[in-house]
């Protein structure tokens, strides 16, 4: 995304679109301190915005959510039909757990992040920092045009070849993790679960404070299965779907019961993937089908490893459909993805393996 210069790598050119000018102001004086990025216009609203976007050519659009004219939602549309670009949401809606905010992401925009609210000078400059390194990721993510929705669901096919494990043991658990371009990766395969699946799934998507709830909630209303935050001390159960709480590494104890670990961040992140993965594995054995979805970094490629080395059966997303392929491809050149595999066949590949364990599932 970024192209070379005559002084080196041209600056990531931004878009803001918010109706608040405080708002506008306050971000635009959060990026100020980044020498590689430039705020190349602002808009009050998202026709202004489509308005800017053919003079200015922004790398990245920011927008809120709720504006008058033409809102977030209805601009994340237009761009993505017409003229693809990443875009990052800023609402206070994100922090307020809102699931319209989801709606976005349904859309096409890349990621979510929390309006700021200005406060104490630390919580400021490290806020600004997490704008300024997100806007960095996403500065580096290939999008694609996106017509709009009709009323046809794409059509799931078992994929023609799975390298399964040579001796798997009865499955007892599904552990699948993401992190940028993940919310709408979850929301594909777990809508294409049927509501009697047969065994828990243990999910850890990298998210932001406030972030969480209103996710949970945005899944709930699109899938079949329960949808859940996981709770210290109870035991998954079969057809329900667990996230983990912000802050929290989320383990499974020595008696098969959720429990959460405040220790140090795994890979810069808590919850970890790797921590989540590795857990999950010391408990079930070969037991397990891990999942690893789109992402920066490296988080969960130790982990899968550990699935795999254990016998269990190991997916990693393709490039060709991951919004950022850097998890995904750590774990296939650490030789942690047994199979790689197109968003759109991951659940049929576990729905298959689920069926081939002798659970007829409809």
């Amino acid at each position: 995304m970024n192209r070379e210069a005559e002084n080196g790598r041209s600056k990531i050119k931004v878009l803001l679109v918010d109706d608040s000018q405080i708002a506008l102001v306050l971000i635009k004086k959060m990026l100020s301190t980044a020498p590689d990025i430039e705020v190349v216009g602002t808009a009050k609203n998202g026709r202004e915005a489509l308005e800017l976007i053919p003079n200015v050519d922004p790398t990245i659009v920011c927008t809120d959510l709720h504006m008058p004219v033409m809102d977030g939602l209805e601009l994340t549309r237009e761009i993505m039909d017409k003229c693809p670009k990443p875009i990052l949401v800023i609402s206070a809606s994100v922090s307020e757990g809102n699931t319209n905010v989801f709606q976005l992401m349904d859309a096409g925009a890349v990621d979510v992040f929390p309006k700021p609210r200005g406060g104490l000078e630390t919580e400021y400059i490290l806020q600004s920092n997490d704008l300024i390194n997100k806007l960095r990721i996403i500065a580096g993510v290939h999008v694609f045009r996106r017509a709009r929705k009709d009323a046809t669901a794409p059509v799931c096919t078992i994929p023609a070849e799975m390298r399964l494990p040579a001796k798997q043991a009865h499955l007892r658990m599904v552990a699948i993790g993401a992190s940028t371009g993940g919310p709408q990766a979850f929301q594909y395969i777990l809508s294409r679960f049927p509501v009697n699946f047969p065994i828990p799934v243990i999910c850890v998507q990298h998210i932001g404070d406030g972030f969480m709830e209103g996710f949970v909630e945005w899944l709930n209303a699109v899938c079949a299965v329960k949808i859940e935050i996981a709770q210290e001390g109870a035991a998954p159960l079969p057809g329900v779907v667990y996230f983990p709480r912000g802050g929290a590494h989320l383990l499974i104890d020595a008696g098969g019961r959720f429990k959460y670990s405040l220790g140090a961040p795994c890979n810069g992140h808590r919850p970890s993937i790797s921590a989540t993965f590795t857990s999950v594995a010391e408990y079930c054995g070969n037991g397990v089908i891990g999942v690893l979805l789109t992402g920066m970094g490296n988080d969960g490629a130790e982990g899968l490893k550990e699935i795999a080395d254990r016998g269990g059966l190991t997916i990693a997303q393709d490039e060709k459909t991951c919004v950022v392929f850097g998890m995904p491809k750590c774990a296939v050149e650490l030789g942690a993805a047994r199979n790689v595999l197109p968003l759109e066949g991951i659940a049929p590949m576990i729905m298959s393996r689920v069926s081939m364990n002798g659970v007829n599932i409809q």
